[in-house]
């Protein structure tokens, strides 16, 4: 029985569930160990494979998530912050949402691992939000999840029912529609110029009015341009400017690396900055300096002046 194919597509789903890609593999790596242990019990007949490894990745990942509290985002903690020059103190006992590196796995849906929606389903208990990934983003049918969950579909209907609702009662928090993949990555190569120039103005002018910057695990957060552009100004004028970046996929969102300018020469990595695009401009900016994150997406520390200017 081969299970590694499906590996990829379980990260995804642990991911949803969990909001850590690290604690995603771990929890795919046990739900594999206990399918093979499980193999000669497996009947044909019941369930796919597919199904069956959902069934055991669900069961690890409820068990795994009893008791534990949700992953936020900082804006999901609390009002924004006027104050650009405010302490930049990390939070290390929140457990912090990650965002998910799309070029370690193939993953057809990955429009459902974007930040802005995997952070509203944290917010529901772990079993509707198992209702809600399996029924919505995998398409299972209520009778398949009902199995999965050794419940009735009765019951898989009302915890539907009631995922929906407190996932509505959020609105559209930083913009959960589906984006426009050619017109975002446009929009963040502007940005990413705007940026690498330390144009605030022009950086400014690429928001939403209502852009959100968020830095995790920092629990403060800023809205609005004007907010927005005075702490960018505090970040040039503390960290100077000549910075440069990679850009990457998170979740199906258009990301960059920053890296900025290192005193000895060449550059050093500073943040890993996943961008929500909404009608062509920048919504949400949620800026990460998690060394562990930095490790999901393979980002190397440092890199040289020259290999700056060879990957131009």
């Amino acid at each position: 029985m081969d299970l590694e194919p499906y590996r990829g597509e379980l990260v995804a789903y642990c991911y949803r569930m969990s909001g850590s890609f690290h604690e995603a593999e771990d929890l795919v790596q046990e739900t594999m160990l206990r399918a093979w242990k499980a193999r000669e019990r497996y009947d044909a007949s019941r369930a796919s494979v597919r199904t069956w490894l959902y069934r055991i990745a669900t069961n690890v990942c409820l068990t795994a998530l009893e008791g534990r509290a949700r992953r936020p985002l900082p804006s999901g903690l609390g009002a924004p912050s006027e104050d650009p020059g405010a302490p930049l103190t990390p939070a290390f006992d929140i457990p912090w949402l990650q965002p998910f590196p799309d070029a370690r796995y193939d993953v057809d849906a990955r429009a459902d691992l974007r930040l802005a929606l995997v952070a509203a389903t944290q917010v529901l208990p772990a079993r509707q939000r198992a209702v809600l990934v399996l029924r919505e983003v995998l398409q299972f049918s209520a009778a398949e999840v009902a199995e999965q969950l050794g419940t009735t579909v009765a019951a898989v209907n009302s915890a539907l029912q009631r995922a929906r609702a407190a996932v509505a009662e959020l609105g559209d928090p930083g913009g959960i529609g589906e984006p426009d993949d050619a017109g975002a990555r446009e929009a963040v190569r502007r940005y990413a110029r705007a940026f690498e120039a330390a144009d605030v103005p022009a950086l400014v002018r690429l928001l939403t009015d209502d852009a959100v910057l968020e830095m995790p695990p920092v629990p403060l957060w800023y809205r609005g341009r004007r907010d927005y552009g005075r702490f960018m100004e505090r970040v040039f004028e503390t960290r100077g400017t000549g910075w440069t970046v990679r850009h990457l996929g998170a979740g199906g969102e258009p990301a960059f690396a920053a890296y900025a300018p290192a005193a000895g020469g060449g550059f050093r990595l500073h943040t890993l900055q996943v961008f929500t695009v909404t009608g062509g401009r920048i919504a949400r900016n949620v800026v990460f300096a998690d060394p562990r994150v930095f490790e999901a997406f393979g980002l190397p520390p440092e890199i040289s002046a020259e290999e700056c200017a060879e990957a131009r």
